[in-house]
């Protein structure tokens, strides 16, 4: 299991921050998703998930995100 912290960008609500969570949360492997709107911070908890599948999730939402 792994902690892994990213900046998004382009989140400015609750329903973004939902969006980027609810579809983060729906990659195999991933356990635990925090999304801090106003930092525009989002920590993952997952077993063999790579960073990079993470920041394709965010993408495909219309967000940008890079490890913090």
């Amino acid at each position: 299991m792994s902690t892994t912290t990213f900046a998004v960008t382009g989140m400015t609500c609750n329903g973004c921050a939902n969006k980027v969570k609810g579809e983060i949360g729906k990659v195999d492997g991933v356990s635990q998703v925090d999304v801090e709107l106003a930092t525009g911070r989002v920590t993952v908890t997952a077993d063999g998930v790579a960073d990079a599948r993470i920041i394709d999730v965010v993408e495909e939402v219309g967000y940008e995100a890079v490890v913090v």
